[in-house]
């Protein structure tokens, strides 16, 4: 039951390196973990379908924790159950893609889109909420705005609309071809007798993957469980910050970021906060990471 599950749910996914990887990831084993998940149900009058989803959960973070606890930074094994580890059939880089894939795949995504008033995802329908927010690229209306927007109702027809739009790119997206591609595509869209104007073009940055092969970032993720009594998780997150690009693309040193912050932080609203919590414990975090790689 719980292969066909993970079958369903690598189902139509693609044939990718990294699919092929996970799928490679969650074969074999024992099954000890999803047996005792639906035995578990089942002793409370859960029946199997019902808990099924979890089981297969489990199984595929247990496969996320095996193939990254495989990679040279780690344990730098290269067989699992009588089989070449993920990292060795194919390369490191395709091996944390596919775990991060496989954490994604056990996330409880119905309750994540609740958590910020949603009932589905808009957005690539292949993939899961969680691959779309670490890794996938988007594009994005900033702001949009025309016409009469004073108070109460006025009959006018806009002449002009103005957008602020952006874009996060993934690997091998070239900022200055995503930008001229956009600009070819939506010119070819206008209405006869209408045009556009291009303001505050930037060349953009180049996206960077930054490598957790590098022992600091193990040597950081021992030191961020000491001080937070959970063992820290590595995630995929875009963010507008260049200059961790140029320590990658010109300097070939990949950039630590480390994220403090809660769920309800409203990150960049008029109503963001920061728990005084998040605020110490970030700082001794620090001290104590430092002092791990010095």
């Amino acid at each position: 039951m719980v292969e066909e599950r993970l079958d369903h749910r690598l189902a139509g996914m693609g044939d990718e390196p990294v699919v092929q990887a996970m799928r490679y990831a969650v074969t074999g084993g024992k099954r000890l973990r999803a047996f005792l998940v639906l035995e578990g149900a089942a002793l409370h009058g859960i029946a199997d379908h019902q808990s099924l989803d979890a089981a297969a959960a489990i199984e595929a973070m247990h496969a996320y924790s095996l193939v990254h606890d495989d990679l040279p930074c780690m344990d730098d094994d290269d067989m699992r159950r009588g089989r070449l580890t993920v990292h060795m059939k194919w390369d490191e880089a395709t091996a944390v893609l596919a775990g991060d894939a496989l954490q994604a795949l056990a996330f409880d995504h119905a309750a994540f889109l609740a958590s910020v008033g949603l009932t589905a995802a808009a957005g690539e329908q292949d993939r899961t909420p969680l691959e779309r927010i670490w890794s996938r690229p988007t594009a994005e209306v900033n702001g949009i705005w025309g016409g009469y927007t004073g108070a109460g109702f006025k009959t006018v027809l806009p002449a002009e609309a103005h957008a602020k739009i952006s874009f996060r790119l993934v690997s091998r997206q070239d900022p200055n071809d995503i930008e001229a591609r956009f600009k070819a595509w939506f010119t070819a869209q206008l209405p006869g007798d209408c045009r556009v104007e291009w303001h505050g073009e930037s060349d953009g940055s180049p996206a960077s993957v930054m490598s957790i092969a590098d022992p600091a970032f193990e040597a950081a993720r021992h030191a961020l469980t000491e001080e937070w009594g959970r063992p820290a998780a590595y995630i995929g997150a875009g963010g507008s910050i260049p200059v961790a690009g140029y320590f990658k693309t010109y300097l070939g040193m990949d950039a630590m970021l480390i994220g403090f912050g809660r769920d309800d932080d409203r990150i960049h609203s008029p109503n963001e906060k920061y728990d005084l919590e998040s605020f110490h414990k970030g700082i001794r975090s620090w001290a104590r990471i430092l002092d791990r790689i010095a």
